[in-house]
């Protein structure tokens, strides 16, 4: 009988993985991001001292002032600097962001309570289910503002972790879906009564009576989050979980084969009444347009401006705060408040390598704001292609590939829309395009770089969580893991449009494709 030999196939990687594995390796041959900061800082000090003497100018659209690039070379802006560098550095807006939601985040992690929910939430959810279920999340997240960039990711990685699954998959799913996703939701959020704080007015320069309202583009914004969960997910089982799914990682104490005890099923059940509680208090206090929540000048409640928005970050500290005490007590982990203290002590002293990053970071949004190249980068731009002549969908097209190519550069999403505004705005009602659909076309492009970007503001908080399973973990790595979201989501963003587009389908309430006179 001849014996049948066993040959072992080995897979070719695919063109687009051995693309995807070649940039993580170059990538991860870059500086140390605080370096990389470092050495951006020194560029921009260089630049602005070139483009401040060499004269450019541009008008800026809103105000018709006109902008130039300040030379922070020198003498006057040298001392301005040095005596700025601890408010630059505390000024940092993800700083005190990331710091209070650990505060909240950090107990509940630390006194068992994640663990325990995360594991009787992976019982109940269905595998196959759980790479959609996080991305959608991820999505949703973006309404309670930059919240959902700290505490969702380091979340997913604990729930992929009681699956049996590698953390880093779950937590670059989720950081995809609330980076690359972040002006898809199926709830009306901050970020869409912002910009259209920008639209209106930049449309009532062609038509004086034009109202709309932040809910313009609401349709859209809901089909884009039954997409991108779709997409999404693909990207996470086709190209993510192959490059990690087998890498090992660090130990962090979960264990995800231990069962949910009694008492810690008792804590749970208290710690979520806490919760109903909390909500219902908060509930209490947004009702009425007098309410403590609202906004004071409008009663609006998703303004920048009331209560609610403004104080999301503390509001989601105590979310997890008063829950995280809850168990404590019921489970014997809090005895007392310096059992309370020492918890905090440890949630925090995780982020050291964060405030560094932070430190670097700080310094040079600041030096980069002050030197007025933001502006200029994006007024120029927006007047190049203002002038290459394209027209129709095309000009669509090209202006979310803008935008997004803006977006690498400069983070601020109203800080792009207030320039940008007044100038596409007019522009695309007078080629027959309602405000509408300039400002979504604005916001997709706005997304799908997010997480590409070294310089965005929070790609060094994924950096510090990702580090926690891996401590050789590189930018290359991340944006290797980032890179195919963003090239499907914004495919398949750019399809969805283009048929909202050709059908004319509206893009939400008061948000029509073409203008209407």
């Amino acid at each position: 009988m001849e014996q049948r030999k066993e040959i072992e196939i080995i897979k070719k990687p695919s063109l687009f993985m051995r693309f995807l594995n070649k940039v993580e390796v170059v990538g991860n041959k870059l500086p140390d991001p605080g370096t990389i900061f470092a050495i951006l800082c020194v560029l921009v000090i260089g630049i602005s001292a070139v483009v401040a003497n060499s004269g450019i100018t541009a008008v800026h659209p809103g105000t018709g002032e006109t902008v130039s690039a300040v030379n922070l070379l020198s003498k006057e802006q040298m001392q301005l600097f040095l005596k700025s560098i601890v408010t630059n550095f505390t000024a940092f807006a993800p700083l005190g962001l990331v710091l209070v939601t650990m505060l909240g985040a950090g107990l509940a992690e630390k006194v068992g309570m994640m663990e325990s929910l995360l594991k009787s939430f992976a019982d109940k959810i269905p595998s196959k289910l759980v790479t959609a279920t996080i991305i959608l999340v991820g999505i949703i997240a973006n309404c309670v503002a930059d919240a959902g960039f700290v505490v969702f990711p380091p979340l997913a990685a604990l729930i992929y972790l009681g699956i049996g699954r590698h953390p880093l998959t779950g937590m670059f799913a989720a950081y995809a879906g609330v980076a690359a996703g972040f002006s898809a939701n199926i709830i009306i959020s901050m970020s869409d009564a912002l910009v259209a704080g920008f639209t209106i007015p930049a449309a009532q320069i062609i038509e004086a009576s034009y109202t709309s309202t932040p809910a313009m583009n609401y349709y859209f914004l809901c089909a884009s989050a039954i997409l991108l969960t779709i997409a999404g997910t693909f990207v996470t089982e086709r190209y993510i979980a192959p490059r990690f799914e087998n890498a090992p990682y660090e130990d962090t104490g979960y264990d995800a084969t231990s069962e949910v005890t009694p008492k810690e099923k008792k804590a749970l059940k208290y710690a979520g009444i806490s919760v109903l509680v909390f909500v219902a208090v908060v509930v209490a206090l947004s009702i009425g347009k007098d309410s403590f929540m609202a906004d004071p000048e409008n009663g609006s409640l998703v303004s920048s401006n009331s209560t609610l928005m403004a104080g999301m970050v503390p509001l989601i500290t105590l979310l997890f705060f008063i829950p995280g005490i809850v168990y404590g007590i019921v489970a014997g982990k809090i005895k007392s408040d310096k059992d309370v203290a020492a918890l905090l002590y440890d949630s925090i002293s995780g982020m050291g390598s964060y405030i560094v990053l932070a430190f670097a970071a700080g310094q040079f949004l600041a030096l980069f704001n002050a030197s007025n190249l933001s502006s200029l980068l994006a007024i120029v731009g927006a007047e190049w292609l203002e002038n290459v002549g394209l027209t129709g969908p095309i000009l669509i097209v090209a202006f979310v590939l803008f935008s997004g190519l803006i977006n690498l550069f400069v983070g601020s999403m109203s800080a792009k829309w207030a320039i940008m505004a007044p100038i596409f705005v007019p522009m695309f009602m007078l080629l027959g395009y309602s405000p509408a659909l300039t400002q979504m076309a604005y916001r997709i492009g706005d997304s799908i770089t997010n997480p590409l970007s070294p310089i965005f503001t929070y790609f060094p908080v994924i950096l510090a969580y990702a580090k926690k399973y891996d401590k050789d973990m590189g930018i290359g790595t991340i944006m290797s893991a980032m890179l195919p979201y963003s090239l499907v989501f914004a495919i398949a963003w750019i399809l969805l449009l283009l048929v909202f587009i050709v059908f004319n389908l509206p893009l939400g309430i008061g948000g029509s494709i073409y203008r209407t006179m």
